[in-house]
């Protein structure tokens, strides 16, 4: 893993994600490029604020990222790099994938914003938009290595060799093992799902993992009930059509299961 971008508002939040990016970096040995996205006041937009007063700002903000990157750099002792732009984050984050050939996102997990979105607008968008693995921290997530992984799927649906490949190179990076669960609301479906690993087993022969299948209706409380006995280190979904990210956005519930999350939550796409 060669590059992580961590965008931050500069929130507590945010701020927790970043140095949470930083631990992994040195794990990993990636770069990160620390990435802020503002916007100018509506007053300043509609007056006659001078040209100067923009380069002002600007200037005033790309400072705060560089102490941040400098001080991150010295504390961790990894290679970091910043960022800002007066675009939208999302349409940016794009331009910044590709100019780094980033591998992940890391964003923070906004509890404030759950009456709302699931992780803060930002990041929820962020997830269910973009083709690229984001990292949704929560605040007080610290990073302290990762050795578990509960990777919440649909078997029967299946899962894309190119996905699963990203799951086992980033479980082999970490040093993690994994566990694959699945919660069906029919036992038959159960039986069926345990004739289906014959793509998960060929693309994880190499990592350490394991299966387990629960039947129930209430999918989201049986993902957070295996986090806990699992003791993962870290959850990983798949938006849309992989299965369980739709009821997750939308389901009232979300916000009592990720009010409880303790975990951070990797989704790939």
């Amino acid at each position: 893993m060669k590059t992580i971008i961590v965008a931050t508002d500069f929130s507590k939040e945010a701020e927790n994600a970043l140095l949470y990016a930083a631990g992994a970096a040195k794990q990993l040995k990636s770069k990160v490029i620390i990435f802020n996205s503002y916007t100018v006041p509506r007053h300043a937009v509609n007056s006659l604020f001078p040209a100067s007063g923009f380069l002002e700002l600007i200037e005033y903000n790309n400072n705060i990222l560089k102490q941040k990157a400098l001080e991150l750099a010295k504390e961790f002792s990894i290679e970091v790099g910043y960022e800002s732009s007066l675009m939208d984050v999302n349409e940016e984050l794009e331009v910044l994938i590709k100019k780094y050939d980033a591998d992940l996102v890391i964003m923070g997990m906004a509890p404030k914003s759950l009456n709302q979105d699931l992780f803060g607008n930002t990041t929820t968008s962020a997830i269910t938009k973009f083709k690229f693995p984001v990292l949704a921290i929560p605040l007080g997530a610290k990073f302290t290595g990762i050795k578990k992984i509960l990777f919440a799927c649909d078997i029967l649906r299946g899962v894309h060799e190119p996905i699963l490949q990203k799951i086992k190179n980033f479980s082999l990076a970490m040093g993690a093992e994994i566990e694959i669960f699945s919660v069906y609301q029919k036992l038959n479906l159960i039986a069926q799902s345990e004739g289906s690993t014959n793509e998960i087993e060929e693309a994880l022969k190499d990592v350490t993992h394991s299966y387990k299948n629960v039947e129930s209706d209430k999918i989201l409380a049986e993902i957070d009930r295996e986090v806990k006995d699992f003791g993962a280190d870290m959850l990983v979904m798949l938006p849309h059509e992989y299965g369980f990210w739709g009821s997750l956005i939308h389901q009232s519930r979300t916000r009592i299961m990720a009010s409880k999350s303790e975990v951070p939550l990797l989704s790939i796409a």
